[in-house]
């Protein structure tokens, strides 16, 4: 007969939440095992913070580096101070291989709207301590969070994070995906890689596929002081992008996946099963589950909605190449037909069921989706977007095409063929809603419909932008932020543009784009949201380098924005 002793229930307890291990009031400071010999190299983590509860992280490393054949064992503590004079939960956690020896605690019971703070404990050595913070349920006045994306270990260090980490104070950060790359050695972003001391290592330096391979791309970027500092000073809320997989993912295979690499839905579970290991998530559907969207209170001020416009739903991304003739002609009715389909999709059907339910039934002031990519219609003329791809800037007319346009808005005449110029237009982007323009539509209407104050913020182009979101008859139903990123270069790399290119192509795109209020094309940092009753105010926070741990805050742009 078998025994149900503690550690046959803490295994079981693992098994079915998915490597989470919970914790209630009713198991406060209980006695713990005695501790493993371990180290904690990769820090601590909280996240997925509701108004009674909050995941813990860490990863307690065998201390002698190699694989013990028995489970590890770490204390955890929670105390209302950072020095840990008065301790509220107290009590054991296993972990092992088949967990890349990551621990997660889900700490339930709390009191709302409190800061708590955490360390784990081996037989020789203490975590860093982090502060946790659960969610406000009810008088909240304001809600500060950070927002970031898209950061790059060897294309420079995580200073951004670092930035914010020195503030300290946020309800939570947002993180809203590219927390890795799965590029090689020699792939996107490494040219300064190995002068500034950010190459990868060799048994990583290959393209990501295996269940190993992401494992250990996560050990690396979680060596990044900046990030480990922002982890421990603040609850993340996260989700991911496609670089997490492989570039440009959709829901049956990506870019940057080919038939010889194997099985992509393989690659997928992989890259997913790490995931989920290695952030401060309570996955929704299981460890194993690509579904990741899920839903954030903060009382009666604020809705979070986490969206996934990447992996479980999204159909191929539609490419301009498909429909250039072999002449160079563009096939604008084709193209123009592939985008009004009206079945293509980039949340999918279920996710985008329940997004209108989640909408219809949420009761915040504010309605705030966190999601990839850049929803607001970003058309400039065609003529623009012909030089971008043919590369050649010595037929650049965007200065003479932002003169005609800024003279038609100071209500100058213009003639039939300057005004073909400003208005064929093109959507530059259209791995974004875009590409899913009717989809888009659709959730607008919807948003109209009920009447809900929208806020949408996004990341994945490495740039910062705000954004009207208007519909297809100009009514404004919400505004669009979003974060540069934290080390990926951004347009300016793409375009070659220098510091001075780089703002004058910023000034005219915000002409020539209708809905666009603001950009900035060629610097690193973050985005930081202050909601309240009256309005939300957004203010992006650049940093002067990333070659280095050697950095400093070089500007702000702050926008206030409140619901008509």
């Amino acid at each position: 007969m078998n025994r149900f002793t503690r550690r046959n229930f803490i295994k079981a307890a693992l098994a079915a939440s998915g490597g989470v291990l919970v914790s209630t009031p009713l198991q406060a400071m209980t006695r713990p095992d005695l501790p493993s010999d371990v180290t904690f190299p990769h820090g601590v983590a909280s996240g997925d913070p509701l108004g009674d509860a909050v995941i813990l992280w860490t990863r307690a490393a065998p201390a002698g580096g190699d694989d013990p054949a028995e489970p590890l064992k770490v204390t955890w503590e929670l105390a209302r101070d950072r020095e840990f004079t008065d301790v509220l939960r107290r009590g054991s956690a296993e972990t092992h291989a088949g967990r890349d020896y990551t621990i997660k605690i889900d700490v339930q019971g709390l009191e709302p709207a409190t800061d708590y703070y955490y360390r784990f404990v081996g037989a020789g050595e203490q975590s860093p301590v982090g502060r946790a913070k659960t969610l406000p349920t009810a008088g909240v006045e304001q809600v500060k969070l950070a927002v970031f994306s898209c950061s790059n270990y060897p294309a420079g260090y995580f200073n951004a994070y670092q930035l914010a980490a020195q503030r300290g104070d946020w309800d939570a950060v947002l993180h809203l995906g590219d927390y890795i790359y799965e590029y090689p050695a020699d792939g996107y972003a490494t040219e300064r890689s190995a002068e500034i001391g950010r190459a990868l290592p060799k048994d990583n330096s290959g393209e990501l596929y295996t269940l190993a391979d992401y494992r250990k791309r996560y050990a690396l970027y979680r060596t990044d002081a900046g990030l480990q500092a922002l982890h421990a000073a603040a609850p993340f809320i996260a989700v991911w992008d496609d670089h997490e997989i492989a570039n440009d993912t959709w829901k049956t295979g990506a870019e940057n996946h080919s038939p010889e690499e194997g099985d992509f839905f393989e690659r997928r579970a992989a890259a997913v099963q790490a995931y989920y290991e290695w952030l401060p998530i309570r996955p929704p559907q299981g460890d194993r589950n690509p579904q990741i969207y899920r839903s954030f209170r903060f009382g009666d001020l604020l809705d979070l909605h986490m969206l996934d416009t990447r992996v479980i739903g999204r159909d191929r991304q539609i490419d301009y190449a498909e429909y250039t003739n072999e002449d160079g002609s563009f096939d604008g009715r084709a193209f123009a037909a592939a985008l009004a389909e009206p079945g293509r999709t980039l949340l999918g059907q279920k996710q985008r069921n329940w997004l209108a339910q989640t909408l219809e039934q949420s009761t915040g002031h504010w309605q705030l989706l966190g999601q990839q990519v850049l929803m607001g219609r970003m058309h400039l003329p065609a003529e623009i977007m012909r030089n971008f791809f043919s590369g050649d800037k010595s037929n650049d007319t965007t200065a003479e095409l932002v003169e005609l346009k800024t003279a038609s808005l100071r209500g100058e005449p213009l003639s039939d063929s300057q005004r073909a110029r400003l208005e064929q237009v093109l959507p530059y982007n259209l791995d974004a809603w875009d590409g899913y323009a009717v989809e888009r539509e659709a959730l607008y209407r919807h948003a109209a419909e009920l009447g809900k104050n929208l806020v949408v913020v996004a990341g994945d182009t490495h740039n910062a932008w705000c954004n009207r979101l208007t519909d297809d008859r100009g009514e404004v139903v919400g505004m669009e932020f979003a974060t540069p990123s934290v080390s990926s270069p951004g347009m300016e790399n793409y375009l070659k543009l220098d510091e001075k290119s780089a703002g004058e192509m910023a000034r005219g795109m915000s002409v020539l784009i209708d809905d666009l209020r603001y950009c900035n094309l060629h610097q690193r940092g973050y985005m930081e949201m202050t909601f309240n009753r009256e309005s939300v105010q957004t203010e992006w926070k650049f940093i002067d380098n990333i070659h280095s741990t050697e950095f400093a805050e070089v500007g702000s742009h702050r926008v206030v924005h409140s619901p008509a």
